[in-house]
């Protein structure tokens, strides 16, 4: 009963977070001639045709800004989510042994030969 209503709204938010250009178009394409008559950087030069499009472009370029900063703090958030912030405390049985002596293995270094050694020839 619940699901259907919650589906929904997962949904259309997935569609809104990727979708924020789409709003900024359709936000432009609504208040054009305001945007155009009050908005526009270049309202007093109308030869020049921009009709607003200076300002859909500064919108684009900041949402695309805050998409971008939005990332950031997730990817950040996601990296301390995975960095330990716990001591980690190892605890192992500890057993008594008696203290050996240290056993000598004797080990002598080959003796050099005169002699250079050839690797075998192919023929």
């Amino acid at each position: 009963m619940l699901l259907k209503p919650l589906s929904i709204l997962l949904l259309f938010s997935l569609l809104t977070a990727n979708c924020s250009n789409l709003f900024v178009y359709l936000g432009f394409e609504v208040n054009q001639n305001y945007i155009a008559k009050e908005l526009c950087i270049n309202r007093d030069k109308p030869e020049m045709n921009c009709n607003g499009k200076c300002y859909l472009m500064k919108k684009l370029k900041q949402a695309e800004e805050k998409e971008q900063k939005q990332e950031r703090q997730s990817q950040k958030v996601q990296i301390q989510d995975a960095l330990v912030t716990q001591k980690l405390v190892c605890v192992s049985p500890v057993r008594h042994l008696k203290p050996s002596r240290a056993v000598e293995i004797p080990f002598a270094l080959p003796r050099h030969s005169s002699a250079i050694f050839h690797p075998p020839q192919e023929n």
